[in-house]
């Protein structure tokens, strides 16, 4: 409403107010003015103005907008962390619980407007600027059949508990981009981060190494190594040996010399369980080849690249090797450019589609085992089942290379028993295992450091290995 003074022509309201939406272009006739309309005007002035809040209503309306920044700047730091978890590990799970309890408690976010309680509903609008809006990143579930299936996570390092040393916090990282793949390479670089460990581990007074040790520091880096990528069967055997070890340690031993007990005995470790088990399966994995043979292998391993170039160097045997190589990871075209280097025919299957022709004319697998479980079946990067019931399809040998280490006194019978899914290769309607489960009735021989047995016959492997110690 517009009044008038002293007989002024009508103004619009948008000139007043600056709101080109309302015009008010009524005009009027000017009249003496009474007191009747004086105490009119006055009401309309004193109903224009805002109403004055009580103390309660000011209170809550200031809770308010303090609830509505906090989850402003939450929304803004889960926006960043969502971008930075999708570019190294996508495909995460959705929220937990905890986040779900606390925005029920913080109220939505929609517009910067929020409802002060106590104040008959009216909307408050906050005086801090508006959030901006992002569109959520598409995330991950998996399926509750799989649910007991762990990925490969990074961690940032801020967020490690600070019992961690810094050489596990660099594995740990190096773990989870998959720099360190293979599980005897794993084991291998977790057993001398765990020797600087020890090395640098001092007793708190009051305690004795044997009791303080494995609980408060090296249980910490256990935890922090199986957050960042699930551990494999090799580091699960060689951790409960590490802990026999340490709760061995006599109390009344001086802690330099305990310290140095330890360190030598996984130096011991890895020699024997490790880097010799790895000569002997080469020599008798090399003596199965023979003239003229044609092996075919999957994908990349260290120790068969280091077999196939034991017999053509070393035993001087002439064969032609067949890579058939993962379609989604291509490692095997590291192996196929090291043996033609050295001078070994290789042909190269990018996936499985030629399989089946490369079979006619193959007289050997050769395949390395990321572990053999008790009753026989093998546990190797996925894709490697496949080629074996192909091959025993055709009655051609499937050679198993493992060590003792990475035999595991657990049973399987499928791959969603035990297995890890793909982190780079998961949407919202299908994910990748990374390994798959073997039968042993689609495996010839496995050759191990302690002989070379049939996949039935695993359990004596452990039991020769138990009778060794």
């Amino acid at each position: 409403m517009s009044i008038l003074k002293n007989g002024e022509p009508p103004v619009a309201a948008s000139q007043q107010s600056g709101n080109p939406e309302i015009m008010i272009t009524a005009t009027t006739t000017p009249t003496p003015t009474t007191n009747t309309e004086k105490n009119t005007t006055s009401e309309a002035a004193a109903a224009s103005k805002p109403a004055k809040l009580s103390g309660a209503e000011l209170k809550a309306k200031a809770k308010a907008e303090k609830a509505a920044r906090r989850a402003q700047t939450k929304a803004s730091k889960e926006v960043a962390k969502g971008e930075a978890a999708v570019s190294s590990t996508p495909g995460q799970l959705g929220p937990s619980a905890g986040e779900v309890k606390s925005g029920k408690g913080k109220g939505k976010q929609d517009g910067g407007a929020t409802t002060a309680p106590g104040a008959a509903g009216r909307p408050v609008v906050s005086k801090g600027p508006l959030p901006i809006v992002v569109p959520a990143e598409p995330k991950f579930t998996v399926p509750e059949c799989f649910s007991h299936l762990s990925m490969a996570k990074r961690i940032p390092i801020t967020q490690a508990d600070k019992d961690v040393h810094p050489t596990v916090l660099a594995l740990g990282q190096q773990m989870a981009t998959f720099a360190i793949d293979e599980s005897i390479t794993r084991l291998k670089a977790t057993l001398l981060a765990f020797k600087k460990v020890i090395d640098s581990y001092t007793t708190p007074p009051g305690n004795t190494l044997a009791r303080h040790l494995t609980p408060h520091v090296l249980n910490p880096q256990i935890d922090y190594l199986t957050a960042c990528r699930p551990m494999c069967f090799s580091m699960g055997n060689a951790i409960r040996w590490l802990k026999l070890q340490v709760s061995k340690i006599d109390p009344d031993v001086p802690e330099l010399e305990a310290k140095k007990q330890l360190c030598s005995g996984i130096d011991t470790f890895i020699q024997e369980r490790i880097s010799m088990a790895d000569l002997v399966i080469i020599e008798k994995a090399a003596d199965k080849i023979e003239n003229g043979d044609v092996v075919l292998t999957f994908g990349w391993s260290t120790l068969i690249e280091r077999t196939l170039l034991h017999a053509y160097s070393v035993t001087g045997r002439k064969f032609t090797v067949v890579v058939l190589d993962d379609p989604y990871e291509k490692k095997g075209q590291v192996l196929a450019k090291v043996l033609t280097a050295r001078g070994i025919r290789v042909s190269y299957c990018g996936d499985f589609g030629g399989l089946r022709w490369h079979l006619q004319s193959v007289t050997r697998v050769l395949v390395s085992a990321e572990s053999m479980f008790n009753n026989g079946s093998m546990y190797a990067r996925s894709g490697t089942c496949d080629m074996a019931i192909a091959a025993k399809q055709l009655s051609i040998p499937v050679l198993v290379l493992c060590e003792t280490i990475n035999i595991t006194e657990r049973v399987s019978t499928d791959s969603l028993t035990y297995n890890e899914i793909d982190p780079e290769r998961n949407t919202g309607a299908s994910f990748r295992l990374l390994y798959d489960t073997t039968p042993d009735k689609y495996l010839s021989l496995v050759i191990s450091e302690l002989g070379t047995v049939q996949p039935t016959s695993v359990p004596d492997l452990l039991r020769r290995l138990e009778e060794s110690n």
